[in-house]
């Protein structure tokens, strides 16, 4: 598993043997239950997390709706602000949407890398970076894109999240309701289903 998290690492940048060595001894593997709470809104947390495996659901509680903000995936880190060497949540909630494997590295122990290996702190930097582009994506989809597009586009990038996830985290996730998406499956059903038709009438002639 270490040997993992290695490679996963090394997707985003270098690291050195003395920062492996570093790392091995003090990231710590973790293996959760699906729908199991990792962390929850108001507390604070003194561990930043890397998917090692499976998937993470970040949601917010507001006027008592349970609404899905982003899902981390397979090689995500999950990082959040840092308060007096902790890691406040504020509002957020972390749940698995399917058993889970996270690596999880004390926060002094993340800084004290940060600070000490360029490597690392490149590696932060990158993870960081591709989260804010993914955020910029969602943002931009809500303001450009039909509820349908979105379900779309969500569906060509990340195929394998309508196997993980519950259709109602997904509808959130979209910003409609889980009523809506299915008449948006519907929809789209229907079309492909009348064009294949269309298609083999032409093929028959």
């Amino acid at each position: 598993m270490f040997d993992k998290f290695i490679n996963e690492l090394r997707k985003l940048g270098n690291l050195n043997q003395q920062e492996i060595e570093f790392l091995q001894e003090h990231a710590i593997i973790k293996i959760y239950n699906k729908n199991e709470n990792i962390l929850s809104s108001g507390s604070c947390s003194k561990c930043i997390y890397f998917v090692l495996d499976g998937c993470i659901r970040l949601h917010y509680y507001v006027e008592g709706k349970d609404k899905t903000a982003f899902f981390y995936n397979e090689g995500n880190f999950i990082w959040t602000s840092n308060t007096n060497n902790q890691l406040y949540l504020g509002n957020k909630n972390f749940e698995t949407i399917e058993d889970t494997i996270l690596v999880e590295i004390d926060i002094k122990n993340a800084q004290y890398l940060m600070e000490s290996s360029s490597n690392f702190n490149a590696i932060r930097r990158i993870s960081k970076e591709q989260e804010l582009a993914s955020y910029q994506v969602l943002i931009a989809s809500f303001i450009t894109l039909s509820p349908e597009e979105r379900y779309l586009r969500l569906f060509e990038s990340n195929k394998t999240l309508f196997q993980k996830a519950p259709q109602q985290h997904i509808a959130s996730y979209l910003g409609v309701s889980a009523e809506t998406l299915c008449r948006i499956k519907k929809r789209i059903y229907d079309k492909n289903r009348t064009e294949l038709y269309s298609q083999s009438k032409s093929l028959a002639y």
